[in-house]
This record gives C-alpha cells, sequence and structure tokens, in this order.
C-alpha cells in the first residue's frame, strides 16, 4: 500500500508527486469515508493559501468530492486556523487546507480536519490510503440531484477576524508592531486585524504573486523582520509562515525569539492567572533543554511529545491540557482553537506588553536558552528513514550522543514533510556544537545524499 500522509497531510511536488489526479482521487476517497463514517452526505469546508498550483488543486479535489455527492463551503485563500474554526461554525462534517505551510511555492499540500477542527487520526489516513489503492466503482458516482455542489462563503475572513478580536481582554492600541504575512495566507487579514485593534502596525511581505510564498521572508527567514523592526523603533516584530498557523518574534532590540521562548512567556502568563490547565505545557522533542529548566523554576510541568504539531495536540487531548507547542512557532490555544494560530500567539504577545507596560526583550527573560544548532541535511527520499542502518553514520551518531551524554544532548531524525535528516545538537559551548553538527552533517550527506 502506498503512504500518501506524512506528519502533516499528503504533501509534495506540485503537479509531479501532487497531482491534480491524485487530489482528485483524494476527493472521491475523503469524501467517501466520510459518507460511511456518518451516515450522510459530508459537508466539507475547503480554504488555501497563496501559491499558484492551489487552484488547480482546489477544482480537482472538490471535483472529486462532487462526483460522490459532498456539499463543498469553499471559503478562498485563508489561514489554516480559520478552516479549523470555521468548519465548526459551519457545522460542518470535515475540512480541507490545501497548503504546503513554510515550504517553498513550488510544494503544496492537502491537510484535513475532522468535524471537530482536529487533524484526522493516523487510521483515518489510512483508510483514505487504501480506498485509492483499491480503486473506486462505478456505483460510487452520483448522478442527477444526488451530485455535490459548491457554495462559496465570501464573509470567512471576517468571520475569521472577529472572533479574533473576541479573544482579546487587553486594548492593545497605540502598540507599534512590523509583520511580515511571508505573501501568504496571512497577507490581508493580519493587516485588517491589527489596524482595527489600533495597534500602529507596518507590513512587510503582503503583495503575493503566486510564486513568492514565503521567498527569503516570514517565519524561516527573519533577518529582513529584524532589520526593519530595528528600522522602525518598533517594540515587536511578527513573522507568520505561509498558511498562518505558525508565528515567530523579533523584539525591539531585533533579537529573534523562538517558540520555545513563547511558549515560556504566555504560559506563564496563563500560570499567573489561574488559566493554564495543570500548570502544564506540551511540548516537543525539539524543545530547547531551557524551557524544561524554566519550568522546574517557575513550577511548570514539561512534557515533550514527537516532532509536529498534531502530536503536541494529541498529548493534549490525552492529558485534558490547554496550551502547548513547537520551536518552530505552533503554538495551541486549546481553549480557542484546534489547531496552532499565528495571529492569536501575535496578539497574545503584543496584549502581554501592553498589560505588563515593559520593553519586549525584558518580557523574555523567563528562560535562558542553551546554545542549540540544527542542520537540515538533504538526503534520497528512499533513506530518509534509513540513516541509523548506515554504518558510518550509525558510528557517528553514537560518538556524538556519548559526548554529550552529561552535558546537552543529541536528536537526530528524519522530517516529517521533506526529504531532510535533521541533526541537531545542544550543548554548553555554541562553537564545539556547531563544528560537531557540521561533521555529522558531512557524513550523512556523503552516505545518504545523492
Amino acid at each position: 500500500m502506498s503512504q500518501l500522509f506524512g506528519t502533516d497531510g499528503v504533501r509534495g511536488k506540485a503537479n509531479v508527486t501532487l497531482t491534480p489526479k491524485l487530489a482528485y482521487k483524494l476527493g472521491i476517497a475523503s469524501a467517501l469515508l466520510l459518507e460511511e463514517e456518518m451516515k450522510e452526505k459530508p459537508r466539507i469546508l475547503v480554504g488555501k493559501d497563496t501559491r499558484i498550483s492551489c487552484d488547480m488543486l482546489e477544482s480537482a479535489l472538490v471535483a472529486g468530492m462532487c462526483s460522490v455527492g459532498a456539499i463543498i463551503y469553499t471559503v478562498g485563500i485563508i489561514p489554516t486556523p480559520a478552516v479549523a474554526y470555521l468548519l465548526k461554525k459551519y457545522n460542518c462534517t470535515a475540512g480541507v487546507m490545501i497548503s504546503a505551510s513554510h515550504n517553498p511555492y513550488e510544494d503544496n499540500g492537502i491537510k484535513f480536519f475532522n468535524r471537530y477542527g482536529y487533524k484526522l487520526r493516523d487510521e483515518i489516513e489510512k483508510k483514505i490510503e487504501e480506498k485509492i489503492d483499491k480503486g473506486f466503482k462505478d456505483n460510487n458516482v452520483c448522478v442527477g440531484d444526488e451530485i455535490g455542489y459548491i457554495k462559496n462563503i465570501s464573509t470567512g475572513t471576517e468571520e475569521y477576524k472577529e472572533y479574533l478580536k473576541s479573544l482579546i481582554e487587553e486594548n492593545i492600541e497605540g502598540v507599534k508592531v512590523v509583520i511580515d504575512c511571508a505573501n501568504g495566507a496571512t497577507y490581508k487579514v493580519a493587516r485588517q486585524l491589527l489596524e482595527e485593534l489600533g495597534v500602529d502596525v507596518i507590513v512587510m511581505n503582503d503583495e503575493p504573486n503566486g510564486v513568492n510564498i514565503n521567498d527569503k521572508c516570514g517565519s524561516t527567514h527573519m533577518e529582513g523582520l529584524s532589520k526593519k523592526v530595528v528600522e522602525e523603533k518598533a517594540e515587536l516584530g511578527l513573522a507568520f509562515d505561509g498558511d498562518g498557523d505558525r508565528c515567530l518574534a523579533v523584539d525591539e532590540k531585533g533579537n529573534f525569539v523562538d517558540g520555545d521562548q513563547i511558549l515560556s512567556m504566555l504560559g506563564n502568563k496563563l500560570k499567573e492567572r489561574g488559566k493554564l490547565y495543570k500548570k502544564t505545557i506540551v511540548a516537543t522533542i525539539m524543545s530547547n533543554l531551557g524551557l524544561v529548566e524554566m519550568g522546574k523554576e517557575k513550577g511548570i510541568k514539561i512534557i515533550k511529545t514527537k516532532v509536529g504539531d498534531r502530536y503536541v495536540l494529541e498529548k493534549m487531548l490525552e492529558g485534558k491540557y490547554n496550551f502547548g507547542g513547537e520551536q518552530s512557532g505552533h503554538v495551541i490555544y486549546l481553549d480557542h482553537n484546534t489547531t496552532g494560530d499565528g495571529l492569536l500567539v501575535g496578539l497574545k504577545l503584543i496584549e502581554m506588553i501592553k498589560e505588563k507596560g515593559l520593553k519586549f526583550s525584558r518580557l523574555n527573560r523567563y528562560m535562558k536558552v542553551m546554545p542549540q544548532i540544527l542542520i537540515n541535511v538533504e538526503v534520497k527520499k528512499e533513506n530518509k528513514m534509513k540513516y541509523l542502518e548506515n554504518d558510518k553514520v550509525k558510528h557517528g551518531v553514537e560518538q556524538l550522543e556519548k559526548k554529550y551524554e552529561e552535558k546537552g544532548r543529541v536528536l537526530i531524525r528524519p522530517s516529517g514533510t521533506e526529504d531532510l535528516v535533521r541533526v541537531m545538537i545542544e550543548g554548553n559551548d555554541a562553537e564545539e556544537i556547531e563544528k560537531d553538527a557540521k561533521k555529522l552533517s558531512v557524513i550523512i550527506k556523503s552516505e545518504l545524499g545523492d
């Protein structure tokens, strides 16, 4: 059986591995499965980001769904968390976001949400794959008035924006903020939201043309934002990714603030207000050891999961926790939404500045960041999951694990969305961990790359 789903839906090179034909099949299989499980014609809400391939894939996906009787609600270009919110508001049986998140424009993805706004469980994704592998019968196709149809919801962005406004507890007028929209799904709603709340907002990278999403901008390329914040003497900089489910920040001095630091600040704020359930933050194995040390000092338990916001969310639901996220900027307020929400996180950081009356760099002192290096090594697709089967790579990893056993840690893992092996080392000496990480990366590239 072919494996289509990764850690964040089905993702690939648009019109190469993620083709309209595959999107059409995904549409049929997902709609049929939903009908079998719900015993009714599915109602599916579909959103997308700004990639040039989104229209092509949306058309194919929706055609497949309609061919088996599904009713489709299209909301156009909109952030992922808006899809999770709106599908519940419109009582849909599922939602779909067409996006490859922080990846370059050539890539795209299709990720599904269930009727409660949660990403599909692994076993449901496997059932969809099984349906595609088995093929479809002629009697699956609807005819006459049983054929599905499309309803366009033109108010989706406005409804999502108003919902975010309702979550703000502090007047944030006058705070000067620079935002980088990555030429992605937040390019309209972010400016509108902040301006309507009275924020003095300066916007970067809000002119998408289909091929400039995440192009040297957004949460994966924050140098421009850092420079702009200092030039404009802003109090804060916010960087979103292509689909708007993650947010990273820059303080007034231009220093980068990652997801662990954001979890530390906002988690402590929740704890101070008695709103951090079980005094626990759910993070991942990639989180900096400084976050764990902060937890010990502040009386906050840090629970770690596998990398991927879906695993963070699963642990939150399992333990009935309400706050968690990733170093990459996915931060989940489970009281407010079922997925990472970059705009909500940005609002909460602005709110914290206004409430505390302090510089952002002063607020960002809850945790001490331990030096950490992360290198992404491109490998052949077939080698990505087999890196420890190679003797030279295995030996290199074992040597580093022994070296950093008592004074840091080593984490080697395959990417869930790209043909990469990630090499991460933490330790007390920044130069030493960089040297060691680069050395191992060369071995991995030589043994497992092209």
